[in-house]
């Protein structure tokens, strides 16, 4: 859609349209929309409803006119402790300074008290980089009127006017697999996230989907038993990897959907036996501090943190200032051969 488009479908549809169709009061629909006042379960949902249907999206500028400026934005992660994504707010954050914003890092909590408190708390924007977190949620900060950036972790084709940025994790994800074919390798393994919480891999998610393209297309076996997943810790990854190679699956290769997971099958193999990267090619992701003092050292994707983290907070700034939907911005990763591998 091009930005005039946009900004006259933009303008099309207002808080009175959205009333109307509701059947209540436009200050009704605001309450909903900034989620500030209580309002009854039936009139909520019929002003949902109505936001739908016409497809509303207040408007930004109104939003800042109003004197709602905070100058304060929020980077949700699905874990703050992640050197990843500490090395991508640091980023964020010279950025945001320099455009006159603070920006805070908060760790992603899948429920409606959480995404309550957000609105709340009256955000210029919010960056948000999960592989879990509902699109229902991202839906509801839209529709408050809180311009929303997503680094793409996962596909987000049902989501509406949301700033996007490709991270190249898809691709980056399909070039270690080519890496590791170069390398001879035919029975790969792709660990999974740990996750206490349930919260695991599947189509929908960027890495995942590029292992298992790259698969198809390298025109090698892929099934289930390619896949090491519903781990809640370390010591159930080391297991499930020794026991999936005592019950016979060759395994030649291993991919970490991060280099700490790639260390942990680096570990389980050695317990096996096997030598790196004799036995068993390994390759990580998002070049960490980690992976460049593993023995062997430890194969891996870079992610262009700088420019992300730069682009981020652009977008942002410009949805925050102008009734505009940016065009999605795509980075691409680059491929680190260590020893491992």
């Amino acid at each position: 859609m091009s930005e005039n488009n946009f900004e006259n479908n933009f303008k099309r549809v207002t808080r009175a349209d959205v009333a109307k169709l509701a059947g209540v009061s436009e200050t009704v629909v605001s309450y909903v929309i900034n989620n500030n006042r209580y309002v009854s379960e039936d009139k909520r949902k019929r002003v949902e409803e109505a936001i739908k249907q016409l497809n509303y999206r207040p408007n930004y500028i109104a939003r800042a006119l109003k004197g709602k400026s905070s100058n304060h934005i929020i980077f949700i992660a699905d874990q703050i402790t992640n050197e990843h994504f500490s090395q991508l707010i640091s980023q964020m954050d010279e950025y945001a300074y320099n455009n006159g914003y603070l920006i805070s890092l908060c760790q992603n909590r899948n429920t409606e008290e959480f995404v309550s408190h957000i609105i709340s708390r009256q955000y210029d924007g919010i960056i948000i980089s999960s592989t879990s977190f509902p699109e229902a949620y991202i839906k509801r900060f839209i529709s408050s009127n809180i311009p929303v950036v997503l680094l793409k972790n996962r596909d987000y084709t049902d989501v509406d006017g949301a700033g996007l940025i490709n991270t190249g994790l898809y691709e980056g994800a399909r070039q270690c697999v080519r890496h590791l074919v170069e390398r001879g390798r035919k029975h790969i393994l792709y660990l999974d996230r740990i996750s206490a919480q349930g919260r695991f891999s599947d189509e929908s998610d960027l890495r995942y989907r590029g292992f298992a393209d790259q698969m198809k297309d390298c025109n090698l076996d892929f099934s289930e038993k390619n896949i090491i997943t519903g781990c809640s810790d370390e010591s159930q990854v080391i297991e499930k990897i020794k026991d999936r190679i005592n019950q016979g699956f060759p395994v030649d290769g291993i991919f970490g959907r991060n280099d700490r997971l790639a260390v942990i099958g680096m570990h389980a193999v050695r317990q096996l036996g096997y030598k790196i990267p004799e036995d068993i090619s390994v390759i990580g992701f998002d070049n960490s501090s980690l992976s460049k003092y593993t023995n062997p050292s430890l194969s891996t994707v870079e992610i262009p943190r700088k420019e992300i983290g730069k682009a981020a907070v652009q977008m942002l700034h410009q949805m925050i200032n102008e009734a505009t939907l940016p065009e999605q911005l795509n980075f691409t990763t680059k491929l680190i051969v260590r020893e491992s591998s």
